[in-house]
């Protein structure tokens, strides 16, 4: 069992890394509990636009190394541990990790994340890691000059086909509509890019193997004739939306049908003393500032919650 730190931070993405800086600026002891390595997804971004103070935009990695620095810097304790459950009932409060590690706090703040939903289709289990890929910017460069498929039409898929079509000799996009749900920048730069080639309502039906065990093609059918395509490519790169990592929290906290923790405005959630910021949280915008948004927030109303 550990000592009993002022708050505990579930997550190292921007909300916890944001939540853990404010926490230990403001004068509180702060551990921050990571299961793989500081950032989440913004870590496995490859450049974000939209981001305030950056005109050129800032490479996802380099700005989640920024982040962990600066928590780092003001005394935040970054522990790598990964969350197997938690028991919000206590005074403190106790998380217990996979490795068997207790750790206690007086507050709590959820900032875990989420991370990609899979397609479910055949094949997909049995070549992940050999061709499909859920992170563009981790295994895109396997796939240089070759042909890939990016299936999904938000603005994570928009900017996986942007970021492969500069390596790739040929990205196809599919997507179940006749039109992305990207924001429009990405239709713009899209259209403009001559090797990638959009594949309108199109549902992946299933990813099929070479004799190495490697991706050889999808096979996509029509949404509206159920004709069957077949796309040849050495990758799948999938790009579905998200699923929130709250598996440890059902029972101790409110969560929503899609497992999405219930906060208010300032991160406060069913149980007192235990906050919840950024993507795994109920909220209509998941974005890095609004995660860094959540971070402070709940970072400052756990110290509140404290001297009561």
């Amino acid at each position: 069992m550990s000592e009993i730190v002022d708050v505990a931070i579930i997550g190292a993405g921007p909300a916890g890394l944001t939540a853990g800086l404010y926490a230990a600026r403001g004068g509180l002891s702060a551990t921050i509990l990571e299961r793989i390595t500081p950032g989440g997804q913004l870590a496995q971004t490859d450049k974000v636009e939209n981001y305030p103070g950056f005109p050129e935009g800032a490479e996802g990695w380099q700005l989640a190394y920024d982040m962990q620095q600066q928590a780092l810097h003001f005394g935040a304790n970054i522990v790598t541990d990964d969350v197997a459950s938690v028991d919000f009932a206590s005074d403190p409060k106790v998380i217990t990790a996979k490795s068997g590690n207790e750790y206690q706090a007086r507050t709590v703040i959820v900032a875990s994340g989420a991370h990609p939903r899979k397609l479910g289709v055949p094949g997909e289990g049995e070549l992940a890691g050999r061709g499909v890929s859920y992170c563009a910017t981790c295994d895109g460069n396997f796939f240089r000059g070759k042909t890939v498929v990016v299936v999904g039409g938000g603005n994570t898929a928009a900017g996986d086909a942007l970021y492969l079509a500069r390596i790739c000799e040929k990205v196809y996009l599919v997507h179940r509509r006749d039109s992305l749900r990207a924001t429009k920048i990405y239709h713009e730069r899209l259209e403009e890019t001559e090797n990638v080639e959009f594949v309108w309502n199109s549902n992946a039906v299933r990813i099929e193997a070479d004799d190495d065990g490697a991706v050889k093609s999808l096979v996509v059918a029509d949404k509206n004739t159920g004709e069957e395509r077949t796309i040849d490519c050495a990758a799948v790169f999938v790009a579905v939306g998200n699923e929130p990592n709250s598996d440890y929290l059902y029972g101790a906290l409110d969560l929503d049908e899609g497992g999405y923790v219930k906060a208010d405005e300032g991160g406060r959630t069913s149980v007192p003393g235990v906050f919840a910021a950024g993507d795994v949280r109920v909220k209509s915008l998941r974005q890095v500032v609004t995660a860094v948004s959540d971070g402070a927030q709940a970072a400052e109303n756990a110290a509140e919650y404290l001297a009561i």
